[in-house]
């Protein structure tokens, strides 16, 4: 015979109740039932557990027991709490927007996590950029988005990464720890037409340099070739890092600014439930 979780159940609800009649309304069982759940722990332990007196007292070996029934019951328990939030989880499919760096910089690993942690959520993603992610979030086209320092949604901020200085492996200021903006007037600067203007704009207003850009270019990819050719130089976000090969270079830059990336769904409105389940774990998990 072996032991099983309604006698320890029982045994504990003594323990804790005090007795055998106090026990039983706790379980929502007879008193009857107790005693039989009782007897039946002892003969299946091969010892007595409890010492029948007005207030039953444990035994040695009881005592020793008690510890043991509380860890077996309390992990049952949580095995059950467990089962009843995995079958309660989100399922659907959702569709997330998000910018060209965010897509190769981040996304990968948090949609490998996703997919662990929520079986039974789908995520379709769609690149953008900053300002088309924005509408397109308020025009519910998508059902989530990572925005960029935004103001007015609730969210969890997934990541926050620094501006650098973008340069062909070969040029004279790849070797720097740190490059000033202003040193970077003598060589054509090529400007990232998208989400990314307003904050190097902001950076240039921090120096006594103006911005001059000779070409506007809004594809990271044909901004990158670009650099490689010797074309000129650039300043983008770090997480552009997952981009580039060995041709070129990133290095960070005096003049400091990070931008805040937020995982987030409509600014108005409910959301789709499996989003406000992305939403959280990932707040959870920071």
């Amino acid at each position: 015979m072996t032991v099983n979780l309604a006698q320890l159940r029982a045994f504990l609800a003594v323990v804790d109740e005090g007795g055998f009649s106090a026990a039983a309304p706790a379980l929502g069982i007879s008193q009857s039932a107790v005693s039989h759940a009782i007897a039946a722990l002892e003969r299946a332990v091969g010892s007595p557990v409890l010492h029948r007196t007005k207030q039953p007292q444990l035994t040695t070996f009881g005592a020793r027991l008690v510890e043991h029934a509380r860890a077996a019951v309390g992990a049952a328990s949580a095995i059950d709490d467990l089962v009843a939030e995995n079958a309660n989880q989100p399922t659907g499919t959702i569709r997330l927007a998000a910018p060209a760096t965010v897509c190769q910089g981040l996304l990968p690993d948090l949609l490998t996590k996703w997919r662990g942690d929520f079986p039974g959520i789908t995520v379709r993603v769609f690149e953008g950029e900053d300002h088309e992610i924005v509408e397109w979030l308020a025009e519910r086209t998508i059902d989530a988005a990572v925005l960029v320092d935004p103001d007015g949604h609730d969210g969890a901020e997934i990541g926050a990464d620094e501006f650098r200085a973008l340069l062909r492996r070969d040029h004279p200021l790849a070797g720097e720890d740190v490059i000033d903006i202003p040193d970077l007037d003598d060589d054509p600067f090529l400007l990232s037409d998208g989400g990314c203007e307003r904050h190097i704009r902001e950076l240039y207003r921090r120096t006594t340099s103006r911005l001059r850009p000779t070409h506007r270019v809004r594809e990271g990819a044909t901004l990158i070739a670009m650099v490689q050719a010797g074309i000129g130089v650039s300043i983008v976000p770090s997480l552009m890092g997952a981009m580039i090969d060995n041709r070129v270079v990133l290095v960070p830059l005096k003049q400091k600014l990070k931008r805040r990336l937020v995982l987030t769904g409509p600014a108005s409105g409910s959301w789709h439930p499996a989003v406000t389940a992305l939403v959280d774990a990932t707040r959870s998990r920071a």
